[in-house]
């Protein structure tokens, strides 16, 4: 029993990175209807910022300052993907909208040299990203029963991150100008929203989200330039199972992806148990197509 609680606990770490990631697919599919297949390289961005952050804590600052550099490759991650991000769209993703089939070309071609410029500057081999001491070890909480400090800081870093995006979504005139676009786009721009400066601002807010994700990923393993491809055919069931341009949705479908494939690696092995959820959430989508919540609006109705 101790053996399967530590599973789901796992679990629920891994959908929390599930879902961080998907939020930005989320709110970019759900407003511009841009298939991004370079978002699991913004994944990768914001680990490897977190790897720069490290080595310049390591070379240039005392050793006492080290257990602080996460802190500080939080924000560093996110701002490098955002920005990265607001370039892409700005420069490609602009000219693609309402064109699905070429966006999903353009950005998987952006993904391409995303990751070989990774390579020529960090090199081909993964990488390893020391943790700060004080996220060593794990909450004992029975001999056979412990709890890594790394994942618990995680899904706390995770939960603080849903309430800022929850602040910033229904709490804010920004977020009411996002809603009001990607529920009726001509309705808003009639009113006077600027569509255009809220489709790059979402993009790069978007891609920042994927920025924290992969810093977070930091603390679970070695990060390499494919880093985002393992992660980015999970991230698109999040948003496709949730609801497209749902925040409950990628909130729940992240939690049932991320517990489902550790629940059934654990009862079968690797392979079978990721078949078996991508298989379980084929037949919901046959079922239900929308997803398990939906954006209502009159644009969508009609």
């Amino acid at each position: 029993m101790d053996i399967y609680i530590l599973q789901i606990f796992n679990g629920i770490s891994v959908s929390s990175i599930f879902m961080l990631a998907a939020l930005g697919l989320a709110i970019t599919f759900g407003l511009m209807k841009i298939i991004n297949m370079a978002h699991g390289e913004f994944i990768m961005i914001g680990a490897y910022a977190a790897y720069i952050v490290q080595n310049f804590f390591t070379q240039y600052l005392p050793a006492s300052f080290f257990n602080w550099y996460f802190f500080i490759a939080i924000p560093i991650a996110f701002l490098l993907a955002a920005s990265i991000g607001w370039v892409l769209e700005r420069i490609i993703i602009c000219h693609l909208y309402g064109r699905a089939l070429d966006s999903m070309l353009a950005t998987w071609g952006v993904s391409i040299v995303l990751q070989q410029l990774a390579r020529s500057i960090f090199g081909a081999p993964n990488v390893d990203v020391k943790s700060p001491n004080w996220l060593n070890g794990a909450l004992l909480l029975s001999p056979g029963l412990q709890l890594p400090y790394k994942r618990l800081f995680i899904m706390g870093m995770v939960i603080i991150c849903m309430l800022i995006i929850y602040y910033l979504m229904y709490c804010s005139n920004y977020g009411r100008k996002i809603r009001a676009v990607m529920q009726n786009r001509d309705m808003a721009a009639s009113l006077g929203i600027n569509t255009r400066k809220i489709d790059s601002y979402t993009f790069a807010f978007g891609s920042g989200l994927a920025g924290i994700a992969g810093c977070a990923l930091t603390l679970l393993g070695s990060i390499g330039p494919t880093l985002g491809t393992g992660y980015i055919v999970n991230t698109f069931m999040v948003v496709v199972l949730g609801g497209v341009g749902s925040l409950w949705g990628t909130i729940a479908g992240g939690l049932l992806i991320g517990t489902g494939n550790t629940t059934l690696e654990f009862l079968t092995n690797t392979t079978s148990g990721k078949v078996l959820v991508f298989t379980l959430v084929i037949l919901f989508l046959q079922w239900r197509p929308q997803g398990l919540f939906t954006v209502h609006s009159r644009s969508l109705d009609e």
